[in-house]
């Protein structure tokens, strides 16, 4: 299916068919995963990455800080986003109308043109749950839903930006007990940035968890990978990580190696599947993969920022 769809994009999209070509991309002779291009994320900011002629359904931008440029992810088909989030979900974590889901992302709520927003307020929708719903100035409500519910025996999943999560057990102690805390990553300039152990011990103390799971995802994917703790995530079957040579872009290093995290998201059908990310990461050898850092010198991001 990737092959298939290289060559797809490679004739539809003109922006990836330039920059393949100015690689010298022999198509016909692109037979495995590890010879396809490809595409610098920074492109997202710059060009219009787009694979059809139809009519953008939804535009999805990237967080940033005033004057920044932020990437910009034109979706023709947003049903193709709805399949993917809602299958990785249901193949993580069951069935959606299980769970309340509580979300703390106020950064995300305050801006427009979030994917992650465009996510979770289908999964609260979904949920049919009438506690379900998104929290933004009021901790305190927060704070007494999630113990209520928790105590009650329901199932709830807090999906937050990290500064958030921070925030709250700073204002309160939780002893949890059927709780899933979610933390899309990122800091928005609110605090210091932390290394992922440090991170998740304060996260499990603050909410008497035994673990802190995670989202891999970002504006220009249409897919999520997830880790249900140690940082360790895992991919859907049509997502795949590939870990680049740091000094040689078009090379790949072994399992367990760091290098330059490229993904391969084939529910970007309709922009590009093949994107060359700023985040350092390894791959385990059961395709399972960690997010450790990124390049110098790269734009700050808001949802998955980790510094080594």
């Amino acid at each position: 299916m990737a092959l298939k769809t290289f060559r797809f994009q490679y004739e539809n999209n003109a922006v990836y068919k330039t920059f393949c070509d100015l690689l010298k991309t022999d198509v016909p002779k692109v037979k495995s995963l590890q010879q396809i291009p490809f595409l610098p994320i920074q492109f997202f900011k710059s060009h219009s990455v787009v694979s059809n002629s139809k009519a953008v359904q939804a535009t999805f931008s990237s967080s940033g800080t005033t004057g920044m440029i932020t990437s910009k992810h034109l979706v023709t088909d947003v049903s193709i986003y709805q399949q993917s989030y809602r299958k990785a979900f249901s193949e993580y974590y069951g069935n959606i109308e299980d769970y309340v889901v509580l979300a703390l992302l106020p950064s995300y709520l305050e801006r427009e043109g979030s994917s992650l927003i465009y996510m979770v307020k289908d999964l609260i929708e979904l949920s049919k749950r009438s506690e379900s719903g998104f929290y933004l100035h009021n901790p305190e409500d927060l704070i007494q839903n999630l113990i209520s519910l928790d105590q009650s025996g329901q199932n709830v999943i807090l999906i937050g930006v990290t500064y958030a999560l921070l925030d709250l057990i700073e204002k309160q102690q939780f002893e949890l007990q059927n709780t899933i805390i979610m933390e899309t990553g990122g800091m928005k300039g609110k605090r210091k940035e932390m290394i992922r152990e440090e991170l998740h011990l304060q996260l499990c103390n603050g909410f008497g968890v035994s673990a802190i799971h995670s989202e891999y995802g970002m504006t220009e994917l249409l897919s999520q990978a997830y880790s249900l703790g140690e940082g360790v995530f895992e991919c859907p079957s049509w997502m795949q990580i590939l870990i680049r040579d740091t000094e040689d872009a078009l090379s790949y290093v072994a399992n367990g190696k760091t290098g330059g995290i490229n993904v391969i998201d084939l529910a970007n059908s309709n922009s590009c599947s093949f994107i060359a990310t700023q985040d350092l990461g390894k791959k385990n050898p059961n395709n399972s993969f960690e997010v450790l850092g990124r390049f110098d010198n790269s734009d700050i991001r808001g949802c998955n920022l980790m510094v080594l």
